[in-house]
């Protein structure tokens, strides 16, 4: 008997939705009821044209509808640069002020129609560093901390189309604009206070943890650098950020016959403070303690923190400095030192 093949129909597969085009600025333009040139001036916050708020409105609600947003590189090929500004990311453990002075930024370069992208170079250091970030052709590039870009890296960054390079750290960088920020004032601050309350065998903390040794050693420095040439003594007191290594500096704190300490920042002065009374050391009255910072927790303790105020710089400044060297990258780079420092004196010292 012959086969007979029959060919069986096969089920036909469930189709999927076909994908949504992605809306443009013509799109936006039509539902608005404006041309797509108007469209670009708002969206591009343009101040060289005006335009009616109610007409800023329609395109805003317009372009919120459609879910479209403009394209980043579309616009840096009309502008010839790009809005985006680069931060890599800090190498050094980041505190309460720092994080509250990054938010500040971040926002002040956003109402300055700027994107601010943060960059994670872990292993990756100096010059190395900078052809990393020149990858990614940002319009300005703002290092945080020394020694993490020299020159060389400044010189790539610049013809990698970068118009503004800020450093924030104790030392300027040729070719760089630079806000110093002079951490031996904190110290010097520190030491000084403690000496004019009474005090002479005075302790400094410095953390263990890796990348704060350029915070730490110039604040050290500050306090020998306040006590120079008086009677007092300056002992230098390595510590974790850890209760069981307060509580091994706090047993030994009698044999040290220390009767002050500057603890580094407020956090530090925290740890250590609640591990010397934990030890039976009454502050003030055995050891003042003194910490940097003014945390809000610190006016919490009881006794009171003494601390250092810092004064950073204003986020809005130096957004400011941003813009004006993209709008003039052939200006000479400014300088300017930005960090102050005073007492708050309470009941801990």
């Amino acid at each position: 008997m012959p086969y007979v093949m029959v060919q069986i129909p096969k089920t036909p597969a469930p189709s999927s939705p076909a994908p949504r085009s992605v809306p443009t600025s013509a799109d936006v333009a039509r539902l608005a009821g404006v041309s797509r040139a108007t469209v670009s001036y708002v969206l591009n916050n343009a101040s060289a044209v005006r335009i009616s708020e109610p007409t800023r409105r329609r395109v805003h609600e317009a372009a919120k509808e459609l879910g479209y947003v403009p394209h980043a590189a579309a616009r840096s090929l009309r502008a010839g640069h790009s809005r985006m500004v680069l931060m890599p990311a800090p190498s050094f453990p980041v505190g309460p002020l720092y994080s509250q002075f990054i938010s500040e930024l971040q926002w002040a370069l956003g109402r300055l129609d700027y994107t601010v992208v943060q960059y994670g170079s872990v292993g990756v250091h100096g010059d190395e560093a900078a052809r990393a970030w020149a990858e990614l052709r940002p319009v300005a590039v703002l290092v945080p901390g020394p020694g993490s870009l020299g020159p060389q890296g400044v010189t790539v960054l610049k013809r990698s189309g970068a118009r503004a390079v800020v450093t924030l750290g104790p030392h300027s960088v040729e070719g760089a604009h630079a806000l110093l920020m002079d951490h031996g004032a904190v110290g010097h601050c520190a030491g000084s206070h403690l000496f004019d309350r009474g005090r002479r065998r005075i302790g400094v903390v410095v953390p263990e943890e890796e990348g704060l040794e350029s915070f730490s050693l110039p604040r050290l420095d500050g306090v020998r650098r306040a006590l120079h040439g008086s009677d007092a003594t300056v002992t230098e007191l390595p510590l974790a950020y850890e209760e069981e290594s307060a509580a091994r500096l706090a047993a030994r704190w009698r044999e040290l016959d220390l009767d002050a300490v500057f603890a580094y920042n407020d956090e530090y002065a925290m740890l250590l403070m609640r591990a010397l009374q934990d030890g039976g050391v009454r502050v003030p009255e055995d050891t003042a303690v003194i910490g940097a910072d003014d945390l809000m927790l610190g006016r919490l303790l009881r006794p009171r923190l003494s601390t250092v105020h810092i004064e950073l710089p204003s986020g809005r400044d130096l957004a400011e400095l941003v813009d004006r060297a993209v709008r003039n990258p052939g200006a000479a780079p400014e300088t300017h030192k930005v960090l102050g420092a005073t007492v708050v004196h309470r009941e801990s010292s």
